[in-house]
C-alpha cells in the first residue's frame, strides 16, 4: 500500500481537475493506514499544494482535510503555517473560519507569540461572526502556553479591545481570575485597564466591567503604579479617577449591568481613597435611579457612608486571590450561545418506550438480556423507597426511588437537602438541622466509603468517557459519576449518553450537566446502580453528539468492572 500509494502522489498529473481528484484520494488513504512517515509527509505537501491554487474550492477542501488529520502529524502541518494563516485574509468566509480553526490546532509553546499576533490581528479585523469564538479560543490559547503573566495579561487585554462588544463571559471570567492571582501584576495591569478605560469605554461593555473591577480592588495600587511598570503612561490621581467613573455612569451608552459594575468598584474606592466626599455624592444620585438595580444599589450603598460607616472597611476589603477554576473544568469556557434550554421536546432523557426498546436493539439487547432504563429530570422532590432492603439507607441519603420501587405518598425533606443544591438548602434548614447534618449525616463513623479503581470505558475520535466508581459498604447499590471529555479543538453539541445493563440489574440515569462539551471541556452524569443478587456487572454504552455539523454516533460494550466492588 505504502508503494502505491507513493507512485500515485507523485506521478499523478495535477493541471486538470480529476488529477487533484485522484491526490485527494491519495492523500485520505495515506492518512487513514497505518503509513510511512515520510509518506505522511508527502500527503501534507500535496495539501499545501492545494492551499495556493486558485481555485478556492480547492483551498477550503484543503484546509478542512488538514484540520482533520492535523493531529496525525503536527509537525508536517506546521511547516505550512505561513500559508495557512494567509488564508485568514481570503475574502470566502468560510476558507476564512476553517483557516482560523486550523491555526489554533497549530498554536504551541515555541509559535505561542507568531500565532497569537497574527490571530489577534485576525481578530481585530474579522466579522462580527468571527469575534466571539476567536476571542475564546484565544483565551483558551493563551492560557495553556503563555510563557510569563504579563503577556498573558496583555494577550487579554489585547483581546477585550480587539473583540469590543463581543467577547463572551467566558473571556471576562477569565481575566478576572487572572488578575486576582497574579499579585506581582495587578499594579500594571491595574494601570493598563485604567488608560484603556480612559480612550475609549462605550463600544466595549465587558472591557469596561473588568476595568472597574480592577480598579475597584486594587485602586490603592493603580496610584502608586512606577513608572518602571509602564514608561509611558504616569499613574493617575484621585480626581482623574472619580472623573473617569461619572463619565461611565452617566453615560447612556453604558449598560445596566456596566453601571452595576461601576457602582460596586466606586463604593469600594471609597476605601482605598481619600476623597470620599466626592464618591459619596455620586453614589446618592443613584438613590433615584429610574432602573431599580441601579436604585437599590445608591440606596444600599449610601447607607455606608452614614449609619453603618463604621462598617465599610470591612465590608470593601480587597478580595482574596479566586479560586484557580480553569476554563476546560466548567462550561463557561463553552459555546454559550449554543447551550438551549431544555424542554420536554428536546432533552435528552425524553424517550418515549418505542425509543427505549429501539435502544436495546441496537445495544444487542434483543434477546432480553439488557435492560435500560432513562430517567426524566426531576421538577418534584422524590418521595423515598420503602419496602427494600436497604429502605433506610435510601431515606437517608434521600435517593432517587429506583426503577419499579414501590414509594409511599408523602414526600422527604432530606432528599430535598441532599438532591437540591446548597442554594435550596440554607433557606430550609434552622440550628437543630444544621447540628444533624453536621453531626449524624456527614459523621464518617456512620457512612464510611472506600477507594474503588476508575474505569476508562470509552477513548475514541477524541472523545473519552471515565467511570469513576463508588458504593457504600454493605451494601448492593453501586454509583458511578460518568466524565465525557471532548479532547477535540470542536465543539460537541446535543450529547446524549445512554447505557443498558442485565435484566438482574436495575439502573436510574440522573440528567447530566449539559449537552454542550467544548473544546478540553467535559460533561458529567450520574448512574445509580443496584444488584440484588450481586452479580458481575456488564454494560452496554450508547453515544451520540453533533461536531462540526456532523451528526456521530457509537456505541461500547464496558465488561471491565471490578469483580470484588460487591464484596
Amino acid at each position: 500500500m505504502n508503494d502505491i500509494l507513493a507512485q500515485v502522489a507523485t506521478n499523478t498529473e495535477t493541471s486538470k481537475n480529476v488529477g487533484n481528484t485522484i491526490l485527494y484520494e491519495t492523500v485520505l488513504s495515506i492518512m487513514d493506514i497505518k503509513s510511512e512517515t515520510g509518506l505522511r509527509v508527502l500527503a501534507v505537501n500535496i495539501l499545501g499544494r492545494f492551499l495556493l491554487n486558485n481555485d478556492k474550492n480547492i483551498r477550503y477542501v484543503a484546509l478542512n482535510t488538514l484540520l482533520r488529520t492535523v493531529h496525525v502529524d503536527t509537525s508536517a502541518v506546521q511547516r505550512h503555517r505561513s500559508t495557512i494563516l494567509e488564508c485568514l485574509k481570503d475574502p470566502d468566509v468560510s476558507i476564512r473560519k476553517r483557516a482560523m480553526e486550523l491555526s489554533f490546532a497549530l498554536v504551541n509553546s515555541q509559535n505561542i507569540r507568531t500565532m497569537m499576533k497574527e490571530l489577534l490581528s485576525f481578530l481585530e479585523k474579522s466579522d462580527a461572526e468571527f469575534k466571539a469564538h476567536c476571542s475564546s479560543s484565544i483565551v483558551l490559547a493563551a492560557e495553556r502556553y503563555s510563557p510569563n503573566k504579563r503577556w498573558h495579561l496583555d494577550t487579554l487585554l489585547k483581546v477585550m479591545v480587539a473583540a469590543g462588544n463581543y467577547v463572551r463571559d467566558d473571556v471576562i471570567s477569565s481575566t478576572l481570575q487572572l488578575i486576582s492571582e497574579s499579585t506581582n501584576q495587578q499594579s500594571y495591569v491595574t494601570l493598563q485597564l485604567f488608560r484603556a478605560l480612559s480612550e475609549d469605554h462605550q463600544n466595549r461593555q465587558p472591557l469596561t466591567q473588568v476595568a472597574v473591577w480592577a480598579i475597584g480592588e486594587y485602586g490603592d495600587l493603580l496610584l502608586q503604579a512606577s513608572s518602571d511598570d509602564d514608561n509611558n503612561t504616569r499613574p493617575p490621581t484621585e480626581d482623574e479617577v472619580i472623573e473617569v467613573y461619572q463619565k461611565l455612569l452617566w453615560s447612556p451608552q453604558n449598560t445596566v449591568t456596566t453601571k452595576q459594575y461601576a457602582l460596586m468598584s466606586l463604593t469600594k474606592l471609597s476605601t482605598r481613597f481619600t476623597n470620599t466626599n466626592k464618591i459619596q455624592q455620586i453614589i446618592s444620585s443613584f438613590c433615584s435611579s429610574l432602573h431599580v438595580e441601579l436604585q437599590q444599589r445608591g440606596v444600599e450603598f449610601s447607607q455606608l457612608f452614614g449609619k453603618y460607616s463604621h462598617l465599610r472597611p470591612a465590608l470593601l476589603e480587597r478580595m482574596p486571590p479566586m479560586e484557580v477554576v480553569r476554563q476546560s473544568d466548567t462550561q463557561l469556557n463553552g459555546d454559550i450561545s449554543d447551550v438551549e434550554p431544555k424542554t420536554a421536546e428536546n432533552s435528552p432523557q425524553h424517550i418515549t418506550n418505542s425509543e427505549s426498546n429501539a435502544l436495546l436493539d441496537l445495544l444487542g439487547g434483543t434477546d432480553g438480556s439488557y435492560d435500560i432504563d432513562i430517567i426524566k429530570p426531576n421538577t418534584h422532590p422524590t418521595p423515598p423507597i420503602t419496602n427494600t432492603n436497604n429502605q433506610d439507607l435510601l431515606d437517608l441519603l434521600g435517593l432517587d426511588p429506583l426503577p419499579n420501587a414501590p414509594t409511599t405518598e408523602t414526600g422527604n425533606n432530606m432528599g430535598l437537602l441532599i438532591e437540591n443544591n446548597n442554594s435550596n438548602l440554607l433557606p430550609i434548614m434552622n440550628n437543630q438541622n444544621s447540628n444533624f447534618l453536621q453531626g449524624d449525616l456527614f459523621n464518617t463513623n456512620t457512612v464510611s466509603e472506600r477507594d474503588v479503581p476508575t474505569i476508562i470505558a470509552y477513548n475514541r475520535e477524541g472523545l473519552k468517557i471515565v467511570f469513576s466508581l463508588d458504593i457504600v459498604p454493605d451494601s448492593n447499590m453501586l454509583t458511578i459519576n460518568v466524565t465525557a471529555t471532548n479532547h477535540t479543538l470542536l465543539t460537541m453539541t446535543e450529547f446524549l449518553f445512554q447505557a443498558a445493563v442485565p435484566k438482574t440489574f436495575q439502573i436510574q440515569m440522573l440528567p447530566p450537566s449539559g449537552t454542550v462539551i467544548p473544546p478540553n471541556g467535559h460533561m458529567t452524569q450520574v448512574l445509580k446502580i443496584v444488584n440484588p443478587s450481586k452479580n458481575v456487572l456488564r454494560m452496554r454504552i450508547r453515544l451520540s453528539y453533533v461536531i462540526d455539523g456532523n451528526p456521530m454516533q457509537d456505541q461500547e460494550e464496558v465488561n471491565s468492572f471490578p469483580t470484588d466492588i460487591w464484596d
